[in-house]
């Protein structure tokens, strides 16, 4: 598979020397392994991404001017959904097919796509996986006479007038969430960031190279699960909008109260799939908009500085503190108070946040 992904490298760089010395293309086209602008000024007639209703799966397609790239298809029971998704959007080809990891639930319903429309090339982190669900998946390219290429970290290419970088995974892992395949789009000024179910140990390591990661748009990691979505990893992505893609009363407890608090916590307004059915996201280079199947609104993220809660304070060293704190309990009655109200009204009197408890 590595010398395979090598000669497409090599042939598509001969190829892009080839074009553009002939003057035949000004920067638009699959350039896979070599870097991209981190920004790139909006020139097409927008960008949309369809977070498409699978369940307790993952499914998304994304639309740039006349360029496609769907990223993972749901559960193999999902196959037809995808299908009709894809015959009701005209999309008979897709530039980019995206296979974040080979469980079922991402992997399963790409069969759907490939039998509907054509696929220039695959993505995956793998090229072999033990399971049905992957051999059909493999089978279905087979028949187009398309074979997977392994994507590495620091990849890039162009869809449409968007940009998209491969951030991870960076090493080899055994633990198949971990090999999920996250990748960056940037449109303009507005960015989306896509995890698979990459967890805890892989955002670490994308966090470790330095990469970018500030989006518009997070899809939230691995169905809402408390394994992903680190605080860490949310601090640096600093998204306005995050979609959950994530099945009605499923059995894993998705998305986690956790991960929800962490989310409301960074004044994230959150969409989710079980609560909002199809959530379509449109840029235009400057900002996005929402539009969704069902009437629900989306759940609005408080900033923490802003949200309401009980505080103990120290008049003598000027700290604030969460009521179970030690530091709080060790205070001296002449010096302890309490307070109900926000973070923000606590910085501007002057407070700063306990150290241990970090309020």
């Amino acid at each position: 598979m590595e010398e395979i992904r090598n000669k497409k490298k090599i042939w598509g760089r001969l190829l892009l020397s080839m074009l553009l010395a002939a003057g035949l293309i000004s920067g638009c086209g699959n350039s896979a392994g070599t870097e991209l602008p981190t920004e790139q000024t909006a020139d097409g007639s927008g960008l949309e991404v369809h977070f498409i209703d699978v369940g307790q799966a993952d499914a998304a397609l994304v639309l740039c001017d006349g360029e496609s790239m769907l990223i993972d298809g749901g559960n193999s029971e999902d196959s037809d959904v995808i299908y009709t998704y894809l015959e009701k959007q005209k999309v008979e080809e897709l530039d980019y097919m995206v296979c974040t990891h080979a469980h079922e639930d991402h992997v399963g319903g790409l069969s759907g796509a490939l039998t509907y429309a054509s696929v220039d090339t695959a993505l995956a982190p793998v090229t072999e996986y033990d399971s049905r669900a992957f051999r059909n998946f493999l089978e279905g390219l087979e028949k187009q006479g398309t074979e997977i290429t392994i994507p590495e970290a620091g990849d890039s290419f162009s869809l449409g007038s968007a940009q998209v970088k491969i951030l991870g995974p960076v090493r080899e892992t055994d633990e198949t969430n971990n090999t999920s395949i996250v990748l960056r789009i940037v449109y303009g000024d507005t960015s989306f960031l896509f995890t698979g179910d990459a967890e805890r140990e892989e955002e670490q390591d994308i966090l470790d190279t330095g990469e970018v990661l500030k989006s518009t748009v997070l899809k939230v990691g691995h169905h809402g699960s408390d394994s992903s979505t680190s605080y860490p990893f949310l601090r640096e992505v600093m998204p306005e909008y995050g979609v959950i893609s994530v099945g009605t009363g499923n059995t894993y407890g998705h998305p986690t109260q956790e991960v929800l608090s962490r989310l409301s916590d960074a004044g994230v307004t959150v969409y989710r799939t079980d609560l909002q059915g199809d959530i379509i996201c449109t840029s235009d280079g400057a900002e996005v908009t929402f539009r969704t199947a069902k009437d629900t609104a989306p759940q609005e993220g408080r900033k923490p500085d802003q949200e309401e809660k009980e505080y103990i304070l120290n008049t003598n060293t000027m700290k604030f503190h969460v009521p179970g704190c030690s530091s709080a309990a060790e205070m001296g009655p002449e010096n302890k108070k309490e307070f109900k109200g926000t973070r923000e009204e606590l910085l501007e009197q002057g407070y700063s946040p306990c150290g241990r408890c970090k309020p």
